[in-house]
């Protein structure tokens, strides 16, 4: 038998998953919900009344938190639907490099791994920056996938 030194792990993430059930009369308004396998936030849902044979249904509107698609689902109320986990971060922009960020965190680590975000969001990024305002940009994480979804002025740095 080999000694326990000489075993070896692989390290790996915690194994904490990406969603939680909910059940689907919990979800509200403005919360976060998975439909068609992407992270939505519910911008509409409304509730049938219960039908001779079943449940009360619950029809769910939502727009992904990426792309900003519009889907649709409907689910008994007491079944659980997925929840993704959803964090929001405020990064300060230090740089912009060939279509991509440089951020930096509150703890001063740099990353350059997001993308300038298209549309109307992405010219308005850029024209700040070259105007030289100093620019918070506010960077959503879910399932995996991050993006830009808003940019404020640093007022920490105006003096």
């Amino acid at each position: 038998m080999a000694d326990i030194e000489d075993t070896h792990f692989e390290t790996g993430d915690s194994g904490a998953s990406t969603t939680f059930p909910m059940q689907c009369s919990a979800l509200r308004k403005n919360g976060f919900v998975m439909l068609k396998s992407r992270p939505c936030k519910i911008v509409d849902m409304s509730t049938s009344k219960t039908g001779k044979h079943g449940h009360a249904k619950v029809h769910l509107v939502g727009l992904d938190i990426f792309s900003g698609k519009k889907y649709e689902d409907i689910c008994p109320s007491t079944h659980n639907m997925d929840v993704p986990h959803v964090k929001r971060e405020d990064y300060q922009l230090t740089c912009i490099d060939d279509g991509y960020l440089s951020l930096m965190s509150d703890s001063g680590e740099l990353r350059e791994d997001l993308k300038i975000p298209e549309g109307e969001l992405g010219a308005q990024l850029k024209a700040d920056y070259e105007s030289g305002k100093e620019l918070l940009c506010t960077v959503l994480k879910s399932c995996g996938e991050e993006c830009v979804i808003a940019i404020k002025n640093n007022t920490a740095l105006d003096k």
